[in-house]
């Protein structure tokens, strides 16, 4: 039985399944490779200052570290396929009250948001968000900083 290639959550993880069965495992800070090499930013231990991109058929991923949100060391995955485009902003998106704002959250944000189209499936730390919610999330993050 041939694998299908597919988005989903598991345990807490999303996860990229390629047409060969493996998976990659998407955290808000870490992605673990089928061969289990962790991807992290340097901030936290890794060895991504910027970007990574991997081949996991049908999908073109880009793991990127686009500012500090409200922890630090955040990544954004896209993942690309041949009908779908998803990006994952895990904890730079919250739908808690906000309490302190880095300078750079709403930057990392807002380059987020470059990266989507309306047609994109867009996955927050623990669930899917529509792009008119991470535009709003945007604006209370500048309202918090700037007042």
């Amino acid at each position: 039985m041939e694998a299908t290639a597919a988005i989903g959550w598991d345990d807490g993880t999303w996860f990229v399944v390629g047409v060969d069965g493996t998976r990659v495992g998407y955290a808000p800070r870490a992605v673990t490779l089928p061969d289990g090499t962790i991807v992290a930013h340097e901030s936290r231990g890794g060895t991504l200052s910027s970007v990574a991109a991997v081949e996991h058929e049908p999908f073109f991923l880009e793991i990127a570290h686009l500012g500090d949100g409200p922890i630090g060391g955040e990544l954004v995955m896209t993942a690309t396929g041949p009908a779908s485009h998803t990006v994952m902003v895990g904890d730079l998106w919250t739908g808690k009250p906000l309490t302190t704002v880095p300078r750079s959250w709403p930057v990392a944000v807002d380059l987020a948001l470059g990266l989507t189209t309306a047609e994109t499936q867009i996955i927050a730390a623990d669930r899917v968000i529509s792009r008119d919610e991470l535009e709003a999330f945007h604006q209370r993050l500048l309202g918090a900083l700037h007042g």
